[in-house]
C-alpha cells in the first residue's frame, strides 16, 4: 500500500523512517489560514482540522493512505504560528518565558480524499526563566531551522534547554502522535500486525 506524507516537515518524516515505514513526501495543498482564523474552539479540535485538510489535499492513487499532520502552540489561551522572522521568534521566546506552553499534535489518514481516521493529543512543556543574552545565544545557534517549528524550538536541538518540565508523549512534543498512527495503519493493513 502507498503510504504518502503530506507535510513539509522533516521531522515527522525522519520519525516514520525510524519506525521503518516507508513515505513518499508530497507537500500539501492546503491553506491553513481560513481554518485557523474561523476556529475559536478548542486547540485539539483545529489541530485535526488542518492535519485532515493536509490529508485531504492529496489525491494521487486509489490505493494510497495519506498521512497529514499539525501542530499548535497556546500559552495562557493565546495560539502562536510560526515566526515570520528572527525578530518575532525571540518575541515568541520571550513571550514563553517562565509560562507553561500546551502544545497539540495531530494526525489524520485519509483515501481518495476522504478522512478515515484522526487523532490529537497535548503535552504540557514548561518554559523556564529565558534571559535576552540566552535567547540571543539560542537563536544565533538554531536560527534559521527553528523558525519552521511553532513553539520555536527543536526537541531533537538545542529546544531541549528552554524547558525546566515536560509532561506528554515524546512524538507528540516532536509533532505527530506516532504511536496512536501505527496503530490506524496496522488496522488498514498498511503495517504488520
Amino acid at each position: 500500500m502507498l503510504l504518502i506524507l503530506a507535510s513539509n516537515s522533516q521531522i515527522r518524516h525522519e520519525m516514520l523512517a525510524a519506525a521503518g515505514i516507508a513515505v513518499r513526501i508530497v507537500a500539501p495543498e492546503f491553506d491553513e489560514g481560513p481554518v485557523k482564523k474561523a476556529h475559536d474552539g478548542e486547540p485539539e479540535m483545529l489541530a485535526r482540522l488542518l492535519a485532515e485538510g493536509k490529508a485531504r489535499s492529496i489525491t494521487v492513487a486509489e490505493d494510497a493512505l495519506v498521512i497529514g499532520s499539525d501542530s499548535l502552540v497556546t500559552v495562557e489561551g493565546r495560539r502562536y504560528s510560526k515566526p515570520r522572522d528572527r525578530e518575532e521568534a525571540a518575541a515568541h521566546l520571550r513571550s514563553f518565558s517562565g509560562r507553561s506552553m500546551a502544545l497539540t499534535s495531530a494526525v489524520a489518514l485519509a483515501r481518495s480524499g476522504k478522512i478515515e481516521w484522526s487523532h490529537a493529543e497535548s503535552a504540557q512543556l514548561h518554559v523556564r526563566p529565558l534571559s535576552e543574552k540566552f535567547i540571543k545565544a539560542y537563536l544565533d545557534a538554531e536560527w534559521p531551522e527553528v523558525g519552521h517549528c511553532v513553539g520555536v524550538f527543536r526537541m531533537e536541538g538545542r529546544g531541549v534547554t528552554l524547558f525546566e518540565r515536560i509532561e506528554g508523549n515524546h512524538f507528540t512534543i516532536l509533532g505527530m502522535p506516532l504511536l496512536p498512527l501505527l496503530s490506524a495503519l496496522r488496522e488498514r493493513g498498511a503495517l504488520a500486525s
